[in-house]
């Protein structure tokens, strides 16, 4: 349970608010003084400068008292300031006069405050938050003016602010957490201004027309509930304007619209050709773009004629700013790459239309005032600022922690611990951390060709382990009979991984390599798609939407159009079922249907109301007011604080705003995978690093050619393998051991920041029966190894490869700390499953095999000679003139150093070399991927065959050893060593593992006499 946030648990306060209280006098008694317990560290503020104080020729530099975050800079200084602190006092004190003749308001504006605070309201009355920031408008319009000692400073504030940063336009913004209720606080701005500027319309700081402007689509319809005369009107349902004032709404003039309109459109379609044709015949520029009175006319046409009298409503005013101007000093941001300047450049576009479209509609038209309304008034990623910057103009601020804390919202639980020892972080809680490198890349349109099954172990435990306890949500749910299921989101960063995990979570089909075509069932069952059959089902569990290109109003580009083509046809279907009028499901465009789709969600008896998971490209967008929502995962990179809260904020919508018998909310919950979410995060600068030294490395020549070492390089292998009795013979290095660190951790615990805790596990994957295992793992080994020369399976070995497949799962799979057998069916793990059973074959059947190694068709030989590249790598020993041909041993490691040291001084040692930059690569599989394999060391070992036989001993040294480590020795041991042994014209060739760095060179001495015993035996064999 939550607290009730309507009532002060001292002075029995119709208001509350969570980070504050009053300070008591010696009696017990509260007075009128509010102490802030809040830390304001979560982000800091930029404090503007006067312009007197901007010069870069000041060779003075002002030490910010109070910044800890070391983010200040000459042009701009990032501080905690106290102003909306000091604010929230002055509000608060006027809030608390008795008598409304104090208050210095307008008649009509005490009718609406005494409603606001005291009527009793059928439904949810207002929260404190919504009334703090409507109070806060209220005191800076209103009543500031008129005392100007008192709000000089807030006056001031905002005008200095605005003249740094807005130049022109007059802004102020109220900072509402992610379910507080903006939309309801702006129905507050439009009741309290309409109806002053009714009764006094000679008032300049009143006014009754009205700009609305979203970031999309979905929040401009949504927002429909500002109209007086719309059905759903807010001052009618939610009660927020008495009965006798609801006539004078209706002579407001408000313009609901998304910031794309702001955009010129094009008057004249024409191709390219045409327009190329035009210009040579008219000898000018062909001019068909809006001019800026044609797009206000297009976007507003009913407040053309309000001259400067327009108030404007920013939703996620977060996108709006100018950029930080170029003639102040120094770059906040730093250098973005890579993701981060995608994003950047993005962020940029979108402020740049919306920033410009209010400065035309202030040029054109008139601004009164714009009130911005955001959960995260911040300066975003590209803006020059330090990203998580508060707007300066922020007047009043709810944060998230404050609504977690009242109740407001659901409560987000992350993970904070699991059974992977030695991470500073769960890995679960910045998941894409450790599968980005695995994740297909941006720009990618080949989707369809990726393999759904093999997406990385750890994404495939986590969906695993979120799902296993959704399950356990949607059986209570069930249970409790809600009219709809719970909600599982799952956000990624591009659309060839959000088909990827679209697919494998509900089903898909594909093209074997004969041409048929082949259905694999989804993975997670309460999310499929399909039936048993591959049959669609009428009505889809999971849907795949990409909301960025829904909310901009413009087409779908093809590449997702194909991809949700499936989608988009059972829909069309579900409309003509329930209305029975084909020609309106027929006349919806693809976007429309699949924008409706994503708003309805959660909705009973709509078209979206049954959806069980959404899988979305990029974020699903802000407003999006699904409650149904309990699970999230991110699949993408978050790179600041700000989109986490932007991407969990679409989890947080409550249910039921009802309250239990005891008059408290009961408490919801919201898991979160993926997210790297932190309430305690500030901006953070990087210092350099110190200067390193660079050093050439490379062979000497001809002075130690003597040391010379030659390779092969070898690209690939080619085995035979046996064709009727199928045995196996299995070793050590054929056990895999399957563990956390290679699936993903199997137990987490979520946990908010009050309130219950939650363990994620795999116990729900322990019901597969291994029948079921042996079967696929048989399957898969027929798919991938046992292949005629023309490509077919070799099904008549299908029973043998069950048998032999038996026997491995029952000696040689290891399951540890809550893995289970079920993982295997994770493919890169089924794939490492079969490359270890193969070998047994292959291992069984002894001399009788044939191993080809395949050279690489334009590098085949290898030499030291070619060594020549620079580094500044500390960790390097400087070789024997006598022993390497390469004048520097690179290492990775001190044990690399010490082997450095044992070779050089041993007496059966004639060269070595450090493998880096060399070329010295060895190809292995290891997950279903074909990989690398870098050797440490090539050492020329004189086994007494003499100088003109040298052995030539691979040598890697492994403190730790994983499960790839075995596949790396096993392809050494098993086809490259053997391979390339059998070509005769590169020698003789051996492979040796060190694994203790305190016994390594007795081992490595006990090494070469047992290899030069060997060959004593073999010639006294052959005598």
């Amino acid at each position: 349970m939550v607290r009730n946030f309507f009532e002060h648990p001292i002075i029995n306060s119709p208001y509350e608010y969570p980070s504050m209280h009053w300070e008591l006098d010696n009696d017990g008694q509260p007075t009128n003084k509010i102490i802030d317990r809040r830390r304001r560290a979560e982000f800091v503020t930029p404090v503007p400068k006067p312009k007197g104080r901007k010069s870069k020729k000041s060779a003075t530099v002002e030490i910010e008292f109070g910044d800890q975050t070391g983010v200040s800079t000459k042009s701009q200084k990032y501080d905690p300031t106290p102003i909306i602190n000091d604010l929230r006092v002055q509000v608060n004190n006027w809030r608390n006069l008795k008598n409304p003749r104090d208050w210095q308001v307008t008649p009509e504006t005490k009718i609406l405050l005494q409603h606001w605070r005291h009527h009793e309201f059928g439904q949810t009355r207002p929260f404190f938050c919504q009334l703090e920031a409507i109070e806060t408008l209220i005191w800076l319009t209103e009543v500031a003016p008129k005392f100007k000692e008192t709000g000089k400073t807030f006056v001031e504030h905002l005008m200095v602010s605005n003249q740094n940063a807005n130049p022109g336009l007059d802004r102020l913004a109220l900072k509402l957490a992610t379910g507080a209720g903006k939309t309801t606080v702006m129905a507050m701005i439009i009741a309290w201004q309409t109806i002053n500027a009714v009764r006094y319309p000679k008032r300049k700081n009143f006014t009754c027309g009205f700009l609305v402007v979203a970031p999309g689509l979905t929040i401009r319809d949504r927002l429909r509930v500002l109209l007086p005369n719309d059905p759903d009107s807010y001052y009618k349902t939610r009660e927020l304007v008495p009965v006798s004032l609801l006539p004078e709404l209706n002579k407001s003039k408000i313009v609901i619209t998304n910031f794309h309109a702001f955009k010129r459109r094009e008057k004249l379609e024409i191709s390219k050709v045409a327009r190329r044709l035009l210009q040579g015949r008219l000898k000018d520029e062909v001019r068909s773009l809006e001019t800026n009175g044609q797009m206000l006319r297009r976007v507003m046409p009913n407040l053309i004629g309000m001259r400067g009298n327009v108030m404007v409503l920013n939703d996620e005013a977060h996108h709006c700013y100018h950029e930080k101007p170029r003639d102040l000093e120094g770059d906040d941001e730093g250098i973005l790459i890579g993701d981060e300047r995608f994003e950047a450049q993005k962020n940029q576009d979108v402020a740049r239309i919306w920033i410009s479209g209010l400065e035309i509609v202030n040029q054109y038209i008139g601004i009164q005032r714009i009130v911005d309304l955001s959960a995260t008034p911040f300066f975003l990623r590209g803006s020059g600022y330090a990203e998580g910057t508060l707007f300066p103009w922020t007047m009043s601020d709810f944060s998230l922690m404050d609504a977690i804390e009242c109740g407001i919202v659901k409560l987000p639980r992350v993970p904070v611990t699991d059974n992977i020892p030695g991470s500073e972080m769960p890995r679960f809680r910045n998941l894409w951390e450790h599968i980005g490198k695995n994740m297909p890349k941006r720009g990618r349109t080949n989707a369809g060709t990726l393999n759904p099954l093999s997406l990385p172990n750890e994404l495939q435990t986590a969906l695993q382990a979120l799902y296993g306890h959704y399950e356990k949500t949607f059986s209570l749910w069930k249970e409790a009979k809600k009219q709809v299921p719970p909600c599982f989101i799952i956000v990624c960063n591009n659309t060839a991984s959000s088909k990827l995990i679209y697919d494998y979570i509900s089903g898909f089909h594909y093209l074997k390599n004969d041409g048929a075509s082949e259905f694999e069932q989804g993975r997670l069952a309460l999310f499929r798609n399909f039936d048993d059959n591959g049959q669609p089902l009428s009505r889809p569990n999971t849907l795949l939407i990409d909301s960025r290109q829904l909310e901009s109003g413009e087409s779908l580009d093809k590449n997702f159009r194909d991809i949700a083509k499936d989608e988009i046809k059972r829909f069309r279907r579900e409309i003509i079922e329930r209305t029975g009028d084909k020609s309106k499901a027929e006349n919806l465009t693809d976007e429309d249907l699949l924008r409706e789709v994503m708003n309805t969600v959660g909705k009973p008896g709509q078209l979206g109301g049954l959806i069980r998971c959404v899988v979305s490209v990029s974020m699903l967008t802000e407003g999006w007011d699904a409650n149904s929502v309990t699970h999230i995962l991110g699949v993408r990179a978050f790179g600041t604080q700000l989109l986490c809260e932007q991407v969990v904020g679409r989890a947080l919508r409550r249910q039921s705003y009802e309250l239990n018998e005891d008059g408290y909310y009961n408490v919801e919950y919201a898991d979160v995978f993926g997210i790297p979410f932190d309430f305690t995060a500030k901006p953070a600068v990087v210092s350099p690093g110190p200067e390193r030294e660079i050093i050439r490395v490379h062979a000497i020549s001809p002075e130690r050619d003597a040391c010379e070492i030659r390779f092969p390089r070898i690209a690939g292998y080619r085995v035979e393998l046996p064709n009727d009795r199928l045995e196996a013979k299995y070793n050590d290095d054929s056990t895999l051991v399957l563990k956390p660190q290679m699936v993903g951790p199997s137990s987490t615990r979520n946990q908010g920041i009050i309130g219950e805790g939650v363990n994620m596990s795999l116990i729900h994957t322990g019901n597969l029966r291994q029948n079921a295992l042996v079967y696929y793992l048989a399957k898969r080994l027929l798919e991938t190894k046992w292949r005629d020369q023309a490509g077919e399976p070799k099904f008549h070995l299908f029973g043998q490869l069950k048998r032999v497949t038996q026997q491995w799962l029952e000696s040689h799979l290891v399951c540890v700390d809550g893995t289970y057998p079920a993982q295997l069916m994770y493919q890169t793990l089924a794939d490492t499953a079969c490359d270890r059973i193969t070998r047994g074959v292959v291992a069984k059947s002894g001399h009788e095999r044939q191993i080809k190694v395949i050279f690489d068709p334009y590098n085949p030989d290898g030499n030291t000679r070619h060594v020549n590249f620079s580094t500044s790598k500390e960790l390097r020993w400087k070789t024997d003139e006598n022993k390497c041909h390469i004048n520097w041993a690179i290492c990775d490691s001190t044990w690399e150093m010490e082997f450095c040291r044992i070779v050089e001084k041993h007496r059966r040692v004639r060269a070595y070399v450090r493998n880096d930059n060399l070329g010295f690569e060895v190809p292995y599989y290891y997950r279903s991927e074909s990989r690398i394999y870098l050797p440490d060391f090539i050492v020329l070992v004189d086994d007494d065959r003499g100088n003109d036989d040298l052995l030539q001993l691979v040598v890697e040294i492994k403190g730790f050893r994983g499960e790839n480590a075995k596949e790396k020795k096993a392809t050494m041991d098993t086809y490259w060593v053997p391979g390339v042994n059998q070509l005769g014209n590169y020698g003789r060739w051996a492979f040796v593992e060190f694994r203790d760095i305190y016994g390594m060179e007795a081992e490595f001495d006990i090494l070469l006499d047992e290899f030069s015993r060997l060959i004593e035996r073999e010639i006294t064999g052959i005598r």
